[in-house]
C-alpha cells in the first residue's frame, strides 16, 4: 500500500501565497468587532507553541492547542490576541467580564 498524498501533486505551497485571503503563515479572514475590522489567523496545534492567556474566557492555552490570532487590520504587532476558537466566535454573546487582580485566586 503506497502512503496517503495530502497534497496536490505540482502545487506548492508558496503558489498560494498572492491569492487574496492566504497570507504567508496560513488562512487570514478579516471580520468585523467593535466597528473595528480584525484579521483572524487559524493557528493549527502543531504551530502552536507556547502558552497564552485567552482573552475572552481568561483561560490559559497550552502548547499544541489549535486556536486562532486576531489582531486589529491597522494594528501593531503587539495587539496580537490569541484566542480559544469557541470563545471568538462567541465574542458578541459575551459581557464584559471584570479582571482579577494578580493575588487573587485562579479559579
Amino acid at each position: 500500500m503506497s502512503p496517503r498524498r495530502n497534497r496536490q501533486r505540482g502545487v506548492k505551497p508558496s503558489d498560494h501565497a498572492d491569492q487574496p485571503g492566504v497570507g504567508r503563515y496560513g488562512f487570514e479572514a478579516i471580520e468585523e468587532w467593535r466597528g473595528e475590522d480584525w484579521v483572524v489567523r487559524q493557528v493549527g496545534g502543531s504551530g502552536a507553541t507556547k502558552h497564552y492567556r485567552c482573552p475572552g474566557c481568561d483561560q490559559e492555552i497550552p502548547p499544541g492547542v489549535p486556536h486562532v490570532v486576531t489582531w486589529p487590520q491597522h494594528g501593531d504587532v503587539d495587539d496580537r490576541r490569541h484566542w480559544h476558537k469557541a470563545c471568538w466566535n462567541a465574542r458578541n454573546r459575551r459581557s464584559a467580564r471584570l479582571q482579577r487582580s494578580r493575588n487573587a485566586p485562579r479559579y
